[in-house]
C-alpha cells in the first residue's frame, strides 16, 4: 500500500514538474550594464526553479549554472559603463534621444547578425516563452514572432514614452512624469508644456526612425513579418520595474504588472577595510554614488567644490564611488573606490543617507533598506524618479544647475533629521508590505503568461487607431456641430437684425 502511495506521488511530482518546466529564451540586446544588473537575478531565479534558459546578452555568466545557457553578443562591443558626463541641458536630452535611436538600430542588427542567434530560428528550436527588455528597440519581438513564442517584456526603469500608446496607456502630462524632466505629479504649466512637447518628440522620433529601421532589418531575415508597431501591441505581459509606493498610482492595464525590487539581494559581508571604516564611524556614514553610467569625475569643477566643501563640514564619514585614486583636497572623512558593493553598504545600520543620481536600482535599494536620499538627477528616468522620491517622502532633490555648498548642507540637514529618517523607515515597511515578494511576483506572472499564452489581457485601447485613441474624431464631430450652431445663430441674428433695421415705408397720398 505504501509502495502504491509512493509511486502515485512520484507520478504527480513528475507530472507537476513537466507542467511547470518551461523552455525560455531571454533576449537582451542592449549593452547597458546597469540594465542587465536588474534582470540577472530574475533570470537566475527562473533557472533555479527548474526552467531551462537560453540567454542572449552582452553579459554571459562568469560561473556556469545549471539550466542557464548563454549566447554572448559581447565580441567587439564596448559595455556601457561610466559613459555619460554629469551635465544637464536641453541639448543633452537631444543628444541622448539620438543615442537611444542609434543604439536601438545597431542593437537590432547585432542581434540578428549573430550566427548563434540565427541558429535558433534556422533549427526551428521550440520555446515556450521569450522574455526581453522593452527599451530602445523592439527588434527582439520579431525574433519571438519567428519562433512562435509568447512574450514577457521587462523594464529596468519606468515605461518608455513610445510604450504608452503600445500598451494603451493614456499619457497625461498633468500628473504623469516623463523621462528627462522634473516636476513629479504636480507640474507647473511650463513643465506640462515641456512634457507634452518632449513626449510627442520621443514617441514620433522613435516610430519614424528606430522602428522603421528595425522593420527593414527584420525583413532581411524573415519573410512576411508584421511591422514592429503591430508586434509591440501583441506583447503578452510587461513587468515594469517600478512600485506605486514610490512612483505613485498609475492607469496600468491588466497586462502591465509592477514588480520593482526583485534585484535586491540579501546583504553580504563588506570588504574588511570598508567595514572597518563604516563600523568605526561615530556619527554614522553618508554614501555617495552617481551610478555605473555616469562618471563622477566629470562633475563640473564648481559643483565638485560645492560637494567637497559641504561634506568636509559634516561630522559623518563619507563613502564615495569615485573613478580616480584621489579626491581633490583629500578630505580625511572620505573613503573612495571606483567600485563599491552598494546594496551591502545601504544595508549597514550606520549608513544614514544616500546622495544619488536617482537611478532606479539605487532608489529601489534605498527604499528597501529605508535609507533617506538626496537626489541629484542628470538624465533618463532620473528627474522623474527624483520627483517621486521627494513626493513619497523617501528624500529630497537638488538640481545640479543650482547646486551650492550651502544648499547641499541644507538638504543634508533635512534627511539626517531623526524624524525624517523614521518616516522613511515607515515608507520602507509600506514598500515591503505586498502579498508576494517582488521576485515571486515576477516569476508568477512569467509562468502565468506561458500558461495563458492563447489569451490576451491587454486593453483594447492598445489597438485603436491614434485618432480614436486620442478622441480626435469626437472632438472633430463636436467641434463641427458647435461651429455649425454658431454659424446658424449668426445667420439668424444677421437676418433678424436686417429685418428689424429696415425702416417701414410711409405711404403718402
Amino acid at each position: 500500500m505504501k509502495l502504491n502511495h509512493i509511486l502515485f506521488f512520484s507520478f504527480l511530482s513528475v507530472l507537476f514538474n513537466q507542467v511547470l518546466t518551461l523552455n525560455i529564451l531571454g533576449v537582451f540586446p542592449y549593452e547597458g550594464k546597469s540594465h542587465f544588473f536588474v534582470f540577472a537575478p530574475y533570470l537566475k531565479e527562473l533557472a533555479r526553479r527548474g526552467h531551462n534558459l537560453t540567454v542572449v546578452s552582452y553579459f554571459p555568466l562568469e560561473k556556469p549554472m545549471e539550466n542557464y545557457h548563454d549566447i554572448s553578443l559581447s565580441k567587439d562591443v564596448k559595455i556601457l559603463e561610466d559613459a555619460f558626463p554629469i551635465k544637464r541641458s536641453y541639448w543633452t536630452i537631444i543628444q541622448i534621444s539620438f543615442f537611444l535611436i542609434n543604439s536601438g538600430t545597431e542593437n537590432c542588427k547585432t542581434l540578428l547578425d549573430d550566427e548563434n542567434v540565427q541558429n535558433l530560428w534556422k533549427s526551428k528550436q521550440k520555446f515556450d516563452l521569450v522574455v526581453t527588455e522593452q527599451f530602445n528597440s523592439d527588434c527582439a519581438l520579431g525574433l519571438a514572432h519567428a519562433l512562435g513564442a509568447p512574450v514577457v517584456g521587462l523594464t529596468s526603469c519606468v515605461i518608455m514614452p513610445w510604450h504608452y500608446e503600445t500598451f494603451g496607456i493614456q499619457y497625461n502630462p498633468a500628473h504623469v512624469p516623463i523621462l528627462f524632466l522634473e516636476g513629479g505629479t504636480k507640474p507647473t504649466l511650463y513643465q506640462r508644456i515641456e512634457r507634452t512637447i518632449l513626449h510627442l518628440y520621443f514617441v514620433y522620433l522613435h516610430k519614424l526612425t528606430c522602428r522603421k529601421e528595425n522593420d527593414k532589418t527584420l525583413a532581411k531575415y524573415f519573410k512576411d513579418i508584421p511591422p514592429v508597431d503591430e508586434l509591440a501591441q501583441n506583447v503578452n505581459m510587461l513587468l515594469s520595474y517600478s512600485h506605486n509606493s514610490i512612483t505613485g498610482p498609475g492607469l496600468l492595464p491588466p497586462n502591465v504588472k509592477e514588480v520593482g525590487g526583485y534585484h535586491v539581494a540579501k546583504p553580504k559581508e563588506l570588504p574588511k577595510d570598508l567595514k572597518k571604516f563604516i563600523d568605526e564611524a561615530e556619527h554614522g556614514v553618508i554614501y555617495i554614488s552617481f551610478g555605473s553610467m555616469l562618471r563622477a569625475t566629470s562633475t563640473p569643477k564648481d559643483k565638485l567644490e560645492a560637494i567637497i566643501g559641504a561634506i568636509s563640514e559634516l561630522p559623518q564619514r563619507i563613502v564615495w564611488k569615485w573613478e580616480e585614486k584621489n579626491l581633490p583636497g583629500n578630505p580625511k572623512n572620505v573613503f573612495i573606490s571606483n567600485w563599491l558593493p552598494q546594496n551591502d553598504i545601504l544595508a549597514h545600520p550606520k549608513v544614514l543617507a544616500f546622495y544619488s543620481h536617482c537611478g532606479m536600482l539605487g532608489t529601489t535599494e534605498a527604499i528597501y533598506h529605508g535609507v533617506p536620499m538626496i537626489g541629484m538627477p542628470i538624465f533618463g528616468d532620473q528627474p522623474g524618479n527624483a520627483g517621486a522620491i521627494e513626493e513619497s517622502g523617501l528624500g529630497v532633490q537638488i538640481d545640479i544647475r543650482h547646486l551650492t555648498k550651502e544648499l547641499l548642507l541644507e538638504k543634508f540637514k533635512i534627511v539626517l533629521n531623526p524624524e525624517f529618517r523614521r518616516k522613511v523607515k515607515d515608507l520602507s515597511r509600506v514598500w515591503h508590505d505586498r502579498p508576494q515578494s517582488a521576485m515571486d511576483s515576477a516569476i508568477y506572472w512569467t509562468e502565468y503568461t506561458a500558461r495563458t499564452a492563447n489569451y490576451s489581457f491587454g486593453t483594447p485601447a492598445a489597438k485603436l487607431p491614434i485618432y480614436i485613441f486620442r478622441s480626435w474624431d469626437i472632438i472633430a464631430v463636436l467641434g463641427t456641430i458647435c461651429l455649425a450652431i454658431l454659424i446658424s445663430l449668426k445667420l439668424v441674428i444677421t437676418f433678424l437684425y436686417k429685418k428689424l433695421s429696415q425702416k417701414p415705408k410711409i405711404k403718402t397720398n
